[in-house]
């Protein structure tokens, strides 16, 4: 009785502390450790699944594979107050299926990614795509194609299969000047800070002028309180990349309001810092030059940003100013200031404009018509300047050189067979990525081209598929034997340069094979990911010619793949040209598994799963990476591969050299994480871990597995400070008799028909599976647990013994008779028909019973003498337990077995106890069984 009742309190309180005590039919979700660490130093959120959530963030659960994100799923990071008024986070999920709008049209498509059926054409395509958008208000305005007097945001070629579900992403900008309204003297610096929203990352790329090194990018909310602080590593650049991850909602929703600030503070000298508001601008999609305009006067707290790009059809340069600190205390009480805007060459005036701005909102919006060539030129290099004055009694200006648009993202290209003019299944590719300097000058690197390339060349997109407009011919500078080119484009025009940053310009490689282009390219802004892959690398080509046995197929794709200090493993992919011939709704957008592994295909131990995704990018890092893997990245013998529903073996691969020196580290991570038995780690070094599980007072490192004391026929996982337990989940046996080992939680075979025991040493043919890491025996069947979420009773595994695979599908729920099935425990797979037993009393029924006390077992209340099964969460009911009430006592006691002299022992299905087998002639004593949990 103690027993259960200390196992009911672990399991129930586990069950509170997840948010699931009220939903028996959520899914499971992670259990908490019994004494669950702060998730950060002064931060509050959400553990699930290992990770860590932000409060008010939601998501959809991801369980891995085969099974994917549960789409239909949407968790909660809920906002509570304990009780010293602590604010602490708890999950919450839903299934969010029932919420789905009815479609408007007969034939609704489920689109890969997505729980609600939507219409494939027609006016939920449109609302789709202007929901994307929303918020450029711009972009409402259809304009002919060839009308000449465009606004500066002429960017209505822009089509919705430029543009995937999973990209949209929302701009803002800030300007960040010196404070002026402070007693200490202001900042002469002036920053511009440009950020991307994509669902919950903030991605941001920050030039600077005037100003020393920053050593920290702080984000304050609508309160003035810190709500993320970024330390800038050391080093010569003018530029900043950070992303802010996880924000919550609370604060996405200030920022898309415009109420959050940044502030960037110098360490070194005297201490200087600058600050501005983070707002969107409608400029920010079209705009393809900038300039940061600062003042000459020392601690001035004036500065400014330009804006600009050119009209799509004319040589006209839109351009928007956005000035702070211009503006004068004493001359705000004149609605109006005079200022004035000059486009200058070298000290000399090419154009001028006067206007007026107003006080409080010292934005300003122009256009100068019809650039010479001069000018264009002058602007290609660099080498314009715009300057604003105003024009008042003492007069002050600010002024800047014009450039190609700065970033921290990354200008890259995937040239595959797919996206050629004449499309093809050729399983080649080719890669190339690129930098833009302030001058005009185009660095470029070309890799991975296989086939006999008979021209290279940057070329626009063509009007017809017979006339194309090549701009750059690369050929000269491309070298066979190694299949590269590199060089430099020094005579960029203006026009190219905006084409360049808007992805208007492209790569075709012209073969022997295909005159007129085998494959072929967009070159596109590839958003800043935070990730350590060093993109200023030669990426990895990824082709269908390179897996084994070699695809043909359309798509191709590029890796950076890099390991830090501390092993981990950053990768970042990228796919294009994948077939959109048949069905669009499933091959428009890839959904592929992306894998690391060794080149070796006769051993598959050392193969790990990295992703998988939807869309055409895969980003992440690995970090509890094998020796051996790493000895193969370090030696040039691993591959980075992506494998789709067409080619689930693989579609694309390339070999992957990094160096490292993890192999030879003793004692180090690498090894603890790969082979963490407990023993290993100094329990003082546990203690200070950050991801440590506590768990019946023992600390377990992060990523470890173990067998709880409490039943030997549970599974124990540790994910980053959250314990996970499961009972082990026996497959259904199709022998006719079944035998019950004492070492065993599972019955097995009888001994003619007995597989063979799951042992490497025995059978080193067999299957590792890296959810429970275990070897399995050929033939053998097991469910597979899948941390963080343990074990899944809704799928069923099978180790191929020939070829050392794990073949893992969906169990199928029988058909049932009744109307109203139920599911017996939130872990069961199917539902089953309820027992015709009495319904237990309403608890008013209870409190009105005369004469006996009634007991409370659970949610459940029960009439003196009442006997029955108890239910435990994660096992369900418990029928070789039976409990009664006894005059208001719930009591509770095992089955008695008795005790067997037999050699042959038996334990039949749906028995407690185990049996002689018939045909056992001689008795033997054997010593008494231990008890165990199983049922």
């Amino acid at each position: 009785m103690e027993s259960l009742s200390s196992l009911m309190c672990v399991m129930s309180c586990a069950l509170l502390h997840s948010g699931l005590a009220s939903r028996l039919k959520s899914p499971i979700l992670p259990i908490q450790s019994e004494r669950e660490p702060l998730t950060s130093k002064g931060m509050s959120g959400c553990s699930f699944g290992g990770r860590f959530y932000s409060l008010e963030d939601t998501w959809h659960p991801d369980l891995g594979e085969p099974f994917g994100v549960m789409h239909c799923v949407k968790c909660y990071c809920e906002t509570q107050r304990g009780r010293k008024g602590k604010v602490l986070g708890k999950v919450s999920c839903k299934n969010v299926k029932r919420d789905c709008p009815e479609p408007s049209c007969d034939a609704p498509v489920l689109l890969p990614g997505q729980c609600c059926k939507t219409c494939p054409k027609g006016d939920a395509d449109r609302k789709q795509v202007e929901a994307m958008f929303d918020g450029f208000e711009y972009f409402q305005e259809k304009e002919k194609e060839d009308d000449l007097h465009k606004t500066y945001n002429d960017r209505s070629y822009l089509s919705s299969e430029d543009i995937s579900p999973g990209e949209s992403r929302t701009d803002f900008v800030a300007v960040l000047t010196g404070v002026t309204d402070s007693w200490l003297p202001s900042s002469s610096g002036v920053a511009r800070a440009r950020f991307s929203l994509t669902r919950t990352s903030l991605t941001f790329s920050i030039t600077y002028q005037r100003i020393g090194r920053p050593s920290r990018v702080v984000f304050l909310d609508s309160d003035g309180n810190t709500a993320f602080e970024y330390k800038t590593p050391k080093g010569d650049s003018d530029m900043i990349c950070g992303v802010w991850k996880n924000l919550p909602q609370s604060h996405v929703r200030q920022l898309q309001a415009e109420q959050l600030r940044v502030t960037m503070t110098t360490a070194t000298g005297r201490r200087e810092v600058i600050e501005g508001k983070i707002i969107k601008h409608r400029a920010l999609f079209a705009e393809t030059f900038s300039s940061t305009l600062t003042s000459e006067e020392e601690h001035s707290g004036m500065g400014g940003i330009a804006m600009l790009t050119l009209s799509d059809t004319e040589n006209n340069l839109h351009f928007v100013l956005i000035l702070q600190g211009l503006i004068q205390h004493r001359e705000r009480d004149s609605p109006l200031v005079p200022i004035q805007v000059r486009l200058q060459y070298r000290q000399h005036v090419l154009r001028e404009i006067h206007a007026n701005v107003t006080v409080y909102d010292t934005d300003f919006a122009e256009v100068l018509t019809d650039l010479n060539s001069r000018e264009l030129f002058w602007l290609s290099r660099g080498q314009l300047v715009i300057t604003v004055e105003t024009e008042v009694q003492d007069p002050r200006h600010i002024s800047g050189f014009i450039t190609g648009r700065k970033s921290c993202d990354t200008i890259q290209s995937v040239m595959s067979s797919g996206d050629a003019l004449t499309p093809g299944t050729t399983g080649g590719v080719g890669s190339a990525f690129f930098h833009l300097h302030d001058n005009g000058t185009l660095d470029y690197q070309l890799v991975g081209v296989s086939s006999e390339v008979m021209g290279l060349t940057i070329e626009l997109k063509p009007r017809r598929r017979s006339k194309r407009s090549v701009l750059y011919d690369l050929t000269p500078e491309f070298d066979r034997p190694s299949g590269r080119a590199a060089g430099s484009w020094s005579r960029l025009e203006a026009r190219h340069i905006h084409m360049l940053l808007q992805n208007e310009l492209f790569i075709n490689v012209a073969t022997a094979h295909s005159q007129e282009g085998e494959l072929r390219g967009q070159i596109r802004g590839l958003l800043y990911s935070g990730l350590e892959a060093p993109r200023h690398e030669i990426p990895v080509p990824l082709a269908g010619q390179f897996v084994a046995p070699p695809v043909l197929t359309s798509a191709g794709g590029h890796a950076w793949v890099s390991v830090d200090e501390r092993c981990h493993l950053h990768y970042e992919i990228v796919v294009a040209g994948l077939s959109k011939a048949d069905d669009l709704t499933v091959n428009a957008h890839l959904h592929g598994l992306a894998e690391i592994g060794e080149l070796d295909e006769r051993s598959t131990n050392h193969k790990r799963l990295l992703t998988g995704f939807y869309g055409s990018q895969a980003q992440g890092v690995l970090k509890d990476i094998s020796v051996e893997l790493l000895r193969h990245l370090d030696r040039g013998t691993a591959f980075i591969q992506v494998s789709t529903k067409v080619n689930t073996r693989g579609e694309i691969r390339g070999r992957v050299h990094v160096p490292n020196n993890c192999e030879f580290r003793t004692k180090g991570e690498v090894e603890l994480a790969e082979f963490d038995d407990l023993f290993v780690r100094d329990p003082e070094e546990l203690k200070k871990d950050p991801h440590t599980c506590f768990f019946e007072t023992q600390h377990h490192a992060h990523g470890s597995l173990w067998t709880p004391n409490y039943n030997h026929c549970f599974t124990c996982s540790c994910q980053k400070r959250t314990v996970i337990c499961d009972p082990v989940i026996c497959p259904v046996l199709t022998c006719s008799r079944t035998i019950q080992p004492d070492d065993k939680c599972c019955p097995m075979c009888g001994e003619c028909e007995m597989k063979t025991p799951e042992r490497l040493d025995e059978h080193p043919e067999g299957c590792y599976f890296e959810g429970d890491q275990k070897m399995h025996a050929p033939g053998s069947t097991w469910h597979p647990f899948v941390p963080p979420f343990g074990y899944i009773k809704c799928a069923l595994c099978t180790c191929k013994g020939a070829t050392g695979e794990v073949h893992c599908e969906k169990v199928t729920c029988p058909a049932l008779t009744c109307s109203r099935p139920v599911r017996r425990s939130p872990s069961d797979c199917c539902k089953e028909c309820p027992e015709e037993d009495n319904p237990p009393l309403e608890h008013a029924d209870m409190m009105q019973a005369d004469g006996t006390s009634h007991c409370k077992f659970g949610k459940n209340f029960y009439q003196n003498s009442d006997n029955w099964h108890p239910r435990v969460p994660l096992m369900g009911e418990m029928k070789c337990i039976t409990c009664w009430c006894d005059h208001g006592v719930t009591k509770c006691q095992r089955k008695q077995c008795p005790v067997l002299t037999c050699s042959n022992i038996t334990r039949r299905e749906g028995m407690c106890c185990p049996e002689c087998q018939e045909e056992e002639e001689e008795p033997m004593k054997v010593p008494e069984k231990k008890n165990s949990w199983r049922h």
